[in-house]
């Protein structure tokens, strides 16, 4: 047996991380248990788990700190409250079968135990380490999260350390507002008045991006931090090179021109997928999307259907054909955005034509009121995405 628990609890410096493995004695964790017993290292000590002195709980459990340890104060805490709450729950965790009883003879545990420097408080940091190895403990012994889990949560998480958010496009559909003015203060201050929603996906323009370089998404994240940025690069070639120049000023999405050939798509949709951002493929222009489509390896994220401003005038509104591109591929979750002179009215259209996302520009950003348009589109998508982003285990 070899199986990992993990759980976080607390607040402040007291904040219990746990990390665990618990296997047989003759296994990969037996051998990691007498490894780390025999070879310390400085600051991370190892130690048994102890209820008390000379009271190991069973099965037996190794201890790694995993701050650095640099004085006599920091190793009080860890010999003392963290020790006794991870011996203690293994211990309850055994007499209350989440580790079974006919076993422990047989098994190892090997917890890594954070204690923050600055803790101070022994009876916190022993009540939330006690709290979180035994969760920890009885998520390895029932398979914990399940694959199901992982795969609804992945997208919709947001880690409590890192600082910012990785929006990801799980939940259409979004609202694009495409930033094409060439001049970075007018589109600062066309940011700073667009409302803050999970829904809204900001474009840097192929206009803006041709002045300033693909630099100028360092200066929209600087007014929206959080922001799905998704640079307009309309590539025709050297495919790779370009979803690269994207990827290293943080775009979470690229665009590739349709009317590329085959070999450029392909080598920009395996590009952005090897980085882990959104290959898309702008439509504009294409006589058949999904036969373009069907000629690829691998298909992008995002396909636009893309009516340019020259066109707008007269031409079909494009609606009949987000069905038809679905039910092309029914069984790949592509998303099917819509651009080119949408307003309120033709939204309202396009999303119950199934279209995921909705590009606009002019509309909102030409605007006496950036943010009053900006909610017009809102309304037509549903409540906002954040308030699905419950803690709930």
């Amino acid at each position: 047996m070899y199986l990992i628990g993990e759980a976080l609890i607390g607040e402040g410096n007291e904040v219990a991380h746990i990390d665990l493995m618990i296997g047989d004695k003759d296994g990969p964790v037996g051998q990691a248990f007498a490894n780390g017993l025999i070879n310390a290292s400085m600051g991370h000590t190892p130690l048994l788990a102890v209820i008390r002195p000379n009271l190991p709980p069973k099965p037996h459990t190794l201890i790694i700190p995993k701050v650095t340890i640099k004085d006599m104060a920091q190793a009080v805490k860890i010999f003392g409250p963290a020790q006794a709450a991870v011996a203690k729950a293994v211990a309850d965790a055994m007499e209350e079968n989440i580790i079974p009883k006919d076993q422990v003879e047989n098994l190892v545990v090997v917890a890594s135990v954070f204690v923050h420097p600055h803790a101070e408080d022994f009876r916190r940091i022993y009540h939330y380490n006690y709290s979180a190895t035994k969760l920890a403990l009885r998520r390895a012994l029932t398979g914990y999260p399940p694959v199901e889990k992982v795969l609804f949560d992945k997208d919709r998480a947001t880690h409590p350390i890192a600082g910012f958010r990785v929006q990801r496009l799980w939940n259409p559909p979004y609202l694009q507002i495409a930033l094409d003015n060439p001049d970075i203060e007018k589109v600062k201050s066309v940011l700073s008045q667009i409302p803050q929603s999970d829904r809204i996906i900001l474009e840097a323009g192929t206009p803006l991006i041709k002045r300033y370089g693909v630099g100028v998404m360092e200066s929209i994240r600087e007014v929206k931090k959080d922001a799905f940025i998704v640079a307009d690069l309309k590539t025709l070639d050297v495919g790779q090179v370009e979803v690269d120049l994207a990827y290293n000023e943080e775009a979470d999405a690229v665009v590739c021109s349709g009317l590329a050939s085959k070999d450029t798509i392909d080598k920009f949709v395996y590009e952005a997928r090897r980085l882990g951002i959104y290959a898309v493929v702008d439509m504009m222009g294409v006589a058949d999307p999904i036969k373009t489509l069907k000629t690829l390896v691998e298909l992008p994220e995002v396909v636009i259907l893309h009516r340019g401003i020259d066109e707008e005038h007269g031409k079909r509104s494009g609606f009949e054909t987000v069905k038809d591109i679905k039910g092309a591929f029914p069984e790949k979750k592509l998303l099917v955005a819509m651009a080119g002179g949408i307003n309120p009215d033709t939204a309202k259209r396009a999303v119950q034509s199934g279209v995921d996302i909705l590009i606009v520009g002019r509309y909102i950003t030409q605007s006496r009121d950036v943010e009053k348009a900006c909610r017009e589109f809102l309304a037509l998508l549903g409540e906002d995405i954040d308030v699905h982003r419950v803690h709930v285990e």
